[in-house]
């Protein structure tokens, strides 16, 4: 316990609570005399030897010496949701998975062993909801294996920032060496100020069932042009969103309440035209035809344009996914 200009403060946590939300405030520095101070918020994801591991929302982990604290507290869980549309972290990612089915799966307790070819990490890489039913060392041995055998790198999904998030096996994963790739924000949003977006253009979106050579050459990552087709179309109710030439295309999964959009792309030529938008709309006006109400969507996080553009159609992050690839 600490005496500061600013009150008294009190370290109120303990090695016991590892796995909770804590807030905790640190000298960063002493200037001049004076003490500066940094507070972070986050899981709280090992506290050894005097240093604790705080895993922030967006999956950053943070290294703090216990000398150094000077206030800690456990906090609530993150709000499921800011705006727009109620959604638990579960019932997202399952509707994400039905969005995005791989070729072949295997369950590994309550986790998913998903394949597809190597077509997206989405697709190829473990859902880990719940508990594996085994030691975590040995389901890690399980996964590798498994993904070799379909010469394929092992990828673990872990999402951060959530209520029911999996901040404790991020933590995990990386103290075994697995390198996080990538990752990316999960928004959700209303899907009717979406399909109400003033965008001219989505009167010439063209709609359909099955993607085109045009839609796959500008979509732009498939080598496997029979694999990637039946690879998009699976899902509840798929559609594919196009204008004319190419200039943009997109697709959107209609799945009960969710719309789920993906593969938003525009011709480089023809940005800062309103046209992602315009497929957007289009693509959410068949989808409140179809009965949907809400919105969701996935984005990397080096992508600022896209956010810039869903930020301004009312999505809010909801959670962050990342891909832990095994080490080699």
């Amino acid at each position: 316990m600490e005496i500061t200009a600013g009150g008294l403060l009190e370290v109120r946590i303990t090695p016991a609570d590892v796995g909770k939300r804590v807030s905790v405030r640190r000298v960063e520095a002493v200037v001049s005399g004076s003490p500066e101070f940094t507070d972070t918020v986050g899981v709280l994801t090992s506290w050894d030897q005097g240093v604790l591991l705080i895993t922030k929302k967006d999956g950053q982990s943070v290294r703090i010496s216990e000398s150094s604290l000077v206030a800690g507290k456990i906090v609530p869980a993150a709000p499921a949701r800011r705006r727009g549309p109620a959604a638990s972290f579960e019932e997202l990612s399952r509707a994400a998975a039905r969005a995005w089915q791989p070729l072949e799966s295997e369950p590994l307790g309550d986790w998913t062993l998903r394949a597809a070819a190597g077509f997206t990490r989405r697709a190829n890489s473990v859902l880990p909801l719940g508990d594996p039913g085994i030691p975590l060392d040995d389901a890690l041995a399980r996964v590798t294996s498994w993904y070799a055998r379909r010469s394929l790198p092992a990828y673990v999904q872990v999402a951060t920032g959530a209520a029911g998030t999996q901040e404790m096996l991020g933590a995990e994963l990386e103290r075994r060496g697995w390198v996080n790739e990538v990752s990316a924000e999960v928004r959700i949003g209303a899907l009717a100020p979406v399909g109400d977006v003033d965008a001219p253009a989505a009167e010439a979106v063209r709609l359909t069932r099955v993607p085109d050579e045009e839609w796959l050459g500008r979509y732009g990552k498939v080598s496997d042009p029979d694999l990637a087709r039946r690879m998009l179309v699976e899902g509840p109710s798929v559609w594919f969103a196009a204008l004319p030439g190419g200039r943009a295309i997109g697709r959107c999964v209609v799945d009960g309440r969710w719309a789920g959009f993906a593969a938003v792309t525009v011709d480089p030529a023809h940005r800062r035209e309103g046209l992602a938008t315009a497929v957007m709309a289009a693509l959410a006006r068949r989808a409140l035809e179809e009965g949907a109400s809400a919105a969701w969507l996935q984005v990397e996080t080096d992508n600022p344009g896209a956010l810039t553009l869903y930020d301004g159609l009312g999505f809010a992050r909801h959670h962050t996914y990342h891909h832990y690839r095994a080490a080699s």
